[in-house]
């Protein structure tokens, strides 16, 4: 959420930052609730002004016996209570409506963020890797003779419909094994703490994050009003709502391991195939909560933290700065990282690492003391995935694919499997 001061005292400067997000003439329509709101505070005010005034008279009138005054001034009270109740309720309303307003607008970019519409205009900031030269023509990791078994998107459709998938057998032991090792990885040489924490939220929860209430079609809510997170994003961030953090306490960084829920509501007919957009699927996100001086830094740290993953496995990938047009609701700056599919041709994203300053901060009242009886200041917040482990599993089975149909496992995760290096054509660990 946005500083209401700041608008006010540059809304030129902040219509030219919602204009890169596509936004014109914002600050009008919100200073425009603000003076409203401010108006209504200062005649109730001067309302309550005068109807203390009255009361203090009505006692003098009864004592001279003044029947005619007495009255006027008992009215008087009265009708001020009435005015001053309206205008309350006015405020009120008006604080409401620029609250909404507020909550509804992305946050400001980095000034760094590139300009463009879309994601054909990201640009790349890394490479690291080469793709493989196959002698044979790679395949789609559901098309695998190592996967047939253990990939079912036919008994998951029946289970529970459409984008699901129900693993068995070695792809399951190998999908496990990709987010033990990212853990373990991100804890005990990233110096993560690691975190489990439950997958339903209260709806405060995600308007803190950003879900809401804007992207509420995202995600799913049950009849008891709980809602399922998107990403541990909402969860890890939000062990800070309302708290005034002691800045002897930062940064916090934090690690989890879990299921994710997305509707993908206007994705129909994108990502069809196999189980690179699914409605539940697992991710190890990772969480920073810092000093604003910290932030950037953080960002970057971050960064490296995700690609080291990618680096361990052996995965070829590049980096990129999300241009403005692609840049999410919240972010002040994201970089992705893309894993290289050979059976796509095509680097696709496997993690999202995003710095969003005090924009979470502001909206979750979350706050610091950069040191004992100092003023509380708002924290900076961070995330990434750390990875997605589906799609962390889909390029280990593509890339390490062989024209038998069996795959040969990154070494990095052979600890996991007592000494067996690959998956067989038949679907069985060896």
């Amino acid at each position: 959420m946005h500083d209401i001061r700041m608008i006010r005292d540059n809304p030129a400067a902040f219509d030219a930052a919602m204009a890169r997000r596509g936004l014109s003439g914002v600050s009008g329509e919100v200073l425009g609730l603000d003076e409203a709101r401010r108006a209504a505070i200062t005649a109730a005010e001067g309302a309550q002004a005068e109807a203390n005034k009255a009361a203090k008279q009505v006692g003098a009138a009864k004592a001279k016996g003044d029947e005619a005054e007495f009255q006027r001034l008992r009215a008087l009270v009265a009708e001020k209570k009435g005015e001053i109740a309206a205008l309350n309720d006015e405020a009120k309303a008006k604080d409401r409506a620029l609250t909404d307003l507020l909550m509804e607008l992305p946050n400001i970019m980095a000034e760094d963020v590139p300009d463009g519409a879309d994601e054909a205009e990201n640009v790349e900031i890394k490479r690291w890797g080469t793709p493989r030269d196959f002698a044979f023509a790679p395949k789609e990791h559901y098309e695998l003779a190592a996967t047939r078994g253990g990939l079912n998107f036919e008994l998951a459709a029946k289970l529970s419909g459409a984008r699901f998938a129900v693993l068995t057998g070695a792809v399951a032991r190998v999908h496990r094994a990709l987010a033990q090792f990212m853990l373990d990885t991100h804890v005990t040489e990233n110096g993560l703490t690691e975190a489990i924490t439950p997958v339903l939220v209260r709806e405060e929860m995600m308007l803190g994050t950003g879900q809401l209430p804007k992207f509420g079609e995202d995600s799913y809510k049950t009849e008891e009003g709980w809602w399922l997170i998107p990403t541990a994003e909402v969860t890890l961030t939000n062990f800070v709502n309302g708290e005034v953090v002691d800045g002897s306490d930062l940064p916090m960084r934090y690690v989890a391991h879990t299921n994710c829920f997305r509707s993908e509501a206007g994705s129909a007919g994108k990502d069809t195939a196999g189980m690179l957009r699914q409605h539940q699927f697992e991710k190890v996100e990772m969480v920073s909560i810092t000093r604003p001086e910290d932030s950037e830094a953080e960002h970057a740290a971050m960064t490296a933290r995700a690609e080291g993953i990618l680096e361990r496995l052996g995965l070829p990938y590049r980096t990129v700065v999300l241009c403005a047009g692609d840049t999410g609701f919240g972010a002040r700056r994201t970089h992705d990282i893309e894993v290289w599919l050979p059976g796509q041709e095509c680097y696709r994203e496997i993690s999202s690492v995003s710095t969003t300053g005090a924009f979470q901060a502001r909206r979750m009242n979350a706050r610091f003391r950069p040191e004992p009886g100092a003023k509380p200041e708002y924290l900076h917040t961070l995330n990434g995935s750390g990875v997605a482990v589906g799609r962390c599993l889909i390029a280990v089975l593509e890339n390490g694919q062989e024209e038998d149909g069996s795959v040969t496992l990154p070494d990095a995760l052979h600890p996991w499997f007592g000494g067996k290096t690959r998956i067989t054509a038949e679907g069985v660990l060896a």
